[in-house]
């Protein structure tokens, strides 16, 4: 890629700002080549192209400019951002020769180092388009899901998020052993009997997720290419308005986590989420980080507790609707259980118990409450979009 020279624009402040800050935010801090630290600028007949690539994520937007001169160079990305962030709502000028960049807006004038672009890697391009999903829809089920994805590199597979794609229907779901979360949704294929499995690292899947505006018409653009190209490239793939990411997918085996989710349940309850999540807060707060918190579940009330008997102790009673054969004492780490309570879209969250050393789940109230009891004396799992499920901590004997 050659640097042009005199390279000659002007472009709005606001649309700069945004897409310099959405750019550079999404650079590496400690990249394995210096040069990308850069943001790419392209000027053309399209407007002002940007791109930043860390060789694994890419990112491109596009806004438009009243171009003078058509050329590309790179400068450093973060000071560029952090240039933008400060300058005066007016037009802002840029020209280059062969070594730099002149920034001019207003009274305020820059001049900054061209990065040579020589050593620069070659951008992959991103694959054609899958389908399509409401913006709103796909953020929310991201934050939800995400929240269970693992953190350690030594264990790729738990570090994505697995989705799973069946025509019209598609399963997002995230584990890192100790709780895990899944939700289905639907969206648009470009094609009728589409069927895929794909992992996608769950860090670029929320940044992405906080990158969109919510309230946009605008459906958003899923690509990994399509027919025999479908997932080939191993790319992930979103575009939204004017922006374009791609991502290098996950190259690991997600487990099989569907004999984890329980069918049925010996015990139930329900419990305001706002109520429980004051609570836990206010109860933790007399232990050690990720000590755990118990609930003593019985007809109507959950009594939290933490503490014992050489440190300080704390318990604080929520009233409750609960059903099953007897009283059941379970316990949580409890930054994983507010995790899972901070993504439940509902007044209230609805428990799911087989015994106090299993797993539970978490799941949206339903409209119809509570299952009855079954004839085989367990209560079926209520139907729902998201499931957050959470092995307890062992309790002292």
């Amino acid at each position: 890629m050659n640097t042009q020279q005199e390279v000659s624009f002007r472009v709005s402040k606001d649309d700069l700002g945004d897409a310099v800050a959405w750019v550079a935010s999404n650079l590496p801090s400690k990249p394995v080549q210096p040069v990308l630290r850069a943001i790419v600028v392209n000027v053309n007949e399209e407007g002002l192209e940007l791109r930043g690539f860390d060789s694994e994520l890419s990112t491109r937007v596009i806004i438009p400019a009243e171009v003078n001169t058509h050329g590309t160079f790179a400068v450093a990305g973060k000071l560029l951002a952090d240039i933008t962030k400060t300058l005066p709502n007016k037009q802002v000028d840029f020209s280059t020769d062969s070594t730099k960049v002149y920034l001019r807006c207003g009274s305020a004038r820059f001049e900054l180092p061209l990065v040579p672009l020589d050593d620069y890697p070659k951008v992959p391009t991103i694959p054609e388009t899958t389908g399509t999903i409401e913006a709103n829809i796909f953020s929310r089920a991201i934050n939800q899901v995400a929240a269970a994805a693992g953190r350690d590199d030594t264990l790729p597979m738990l570090t994505g998020v697995h989705v799973e794609i069946s025509d019209k229907n598609i399963v997002m779901s995230a584990t890192d052993r100790f709780r895990l979360a899944q939700r289905r949704l639907e969206w648009n294929p470009a094609y009728p009997g589409l069927e895929t499995k794909l992992l996608i690292p769950a860090k670029t899947l929320q940044d992405n997720a906080r990158s969109l505006d919510n309230n946009q018409v605008e459906p958003v653009k899923v690509a990994v290419g399509a027919g025999e190209k479908l997932g080939n490239e191993g790319l992930f793939g979103l575009e939204i308005n004017n922006r374009q990411t791609t991502t290098r997918m996950l190259d690991a085996e997600f487990p099989n986590i569907e004999p984890l989710l329980p069918k049925a349940h010996t015990y139930m309850a329900m419990v305001e989420i706002a109520r429980l999540q004051e609570a836990i807060r206010r109860v933790s707060l007399v232990t050690e980080r990720n000590a755990q918190i118990r609930l003593e579940f019985s007809a109507d009330e959950v009594i939290l507790s933490a503490g014992g008997i050489d440190g300080g102790h704390a318990e604080e009673s929520l009233p409750c609707v609960f059903i099953g054969p007897e009283s059941l004492t379970i316990a949580f780490n409890p930054i994983y259980l507010r995790d899972g309570l901070s993504v439940i879209e509902t007044n209230n969250v609805v428990f799911g118990f087989t015994e106090a050393s299993r797993p539970a789940i978490l799941i949206p109230e339903p409209e119809e409450g509570l299952p009855e009891l079954g004839p085989d004396g367990s209560y079926p799992s209520p139907q729902t979009d998201f499931t957050y499920l959470l092995m307890p901590v062992r309790l002292p004997s």
